[in-house]
């Protein structure tokens, strides 16, 4: 796995083609394009890394998959009151879709369907008790007490953060919000500029890579149906109206964050994380695909057959 990991980083390295940062989040836009880190956990917890793996980066909407997982956890199955199961088919910032549907979002990996999940797991709670339930949700799962959130980037979004306010405020004009709009969107920026490295993105999916369990720990994280459930979402709705040509490429459930991260799943073998800034037009990291797609091909995972 190691000689793997090596020869695709070597690969991404000598691309020319590495995409664009997004420039739209300005702290986001400061970001080295021409960095690239892969990360292996296998389900026997050993990791294998590759590229500038200890290097930090905000993990931005791979964050949904975390509060997704938590919002299950407290609210079971009406979860799903609040958002739907559906692929959008529309990029992940749009408000078409909300208006047609009266304000209940296609999927919770939209921006939109995060916001409603972000509202739903507050539960009367100030922001800085939910805000450390999700960091410590996160550093259990890494099994890191270092992870923390990049305030800079935090303040960024929501100096920015204008057309993720619409939607929020949409979707309350349709009375689905329980709490203030503004401490919803605060919790939604936070979590979204969690920082971290592949090394602790790759050990925090494992449970998803282990029918629930974290293999590190032993302890269960989620039902093995459950886990089940999160990765077809991860599969079908992970890279927005590009879902279908990650599922055809790379064959395995994936999230990825406009940060240039991607945590893929590859179901009873391994979580994987890969980063590489420059996005393509879609708003998916460039090398972070052609990465995986590499990995698919030299180890036969997908959840289509070998």
């Amino acid at each position: 796995m190691q000689k793997i990991v090596d020869d695709i980083a070597a690969q991404m390295a000598s691309r020319t083609e590495k995409g664009t940062v997004a420039s739209y989040i300005p702290q986001l836009a400061c970001v080295n394009p021409d960095q690239f880190s892969i990360s292996v956990a296998l389900a026997d917890g050993s990791v294998f890394s590759a590229g500038c793996a200890q290097t930090l980066f905000s993990i931005q909407s791979i964050s949904k998959v975390f509060t997704l997982t938590l919002a299950l956890g407290k609210l079971g199955e009406r979860v799903w009151n609040r958002v739907g199961r559906e692929p959008s088919g529309d990029p992940f910032n749009s408000i078409v879709q909300l208006e047609h549907e009266q304000g209940k979002p296609r999927n919770p990996f939209v921006n939109a369907g995060a916001i409603a999940i972000a509202d739903a797991i507050i539960q009367g709670h100030q922001p800085k008790e939910i805000l450390a339930e999700i960091l410590q949700f996160m550093r259990f799962l890494a099994n890191d007490e270092s992870i923390v959130i990049d305030e800079k980037v935090a303040r960024s979004e929501e100096l920015t953060g204008e057309r993720n306010a619409s939607l929020a405020h949409f979707m309350a004009s349709f009375g689905h919000f329980e709490n203030p709009v503004d401490i919803v969107l605060g919790t939604y920026f936070h979590h979204c500029s969690i920082a971290m490295n592949t090394v602790q993105l790759a050990t925090a999916g494992l449970f998803l890579a282990n029918s629930g369990v974290n293999p590190i720990t032993g302890y269960r994280v989620v039902s093995s149906d459950r886990a089940k459930r999160i990765n077809s979402l991860m599969l079908m709705c992970g890279h927005y109206d590009g879902s279908g040509e990650f599922a055809y490429r790379v064959g395995l459930p994936g999230k990825s964050g406009v940060g240039g991260g991607i945590l893929a799943i590859a179901p009873c073998n391994a979580s994987i994380a890969v980063w590489s800034p420059g996005l393509d037009t879609i708003g998916n990291s460039k090398l972070g695909t052609e990465a995986l797609e590499l990995l698919t091909q030299k180890t036969d995972w997908s959840v289509f057959g070998k």
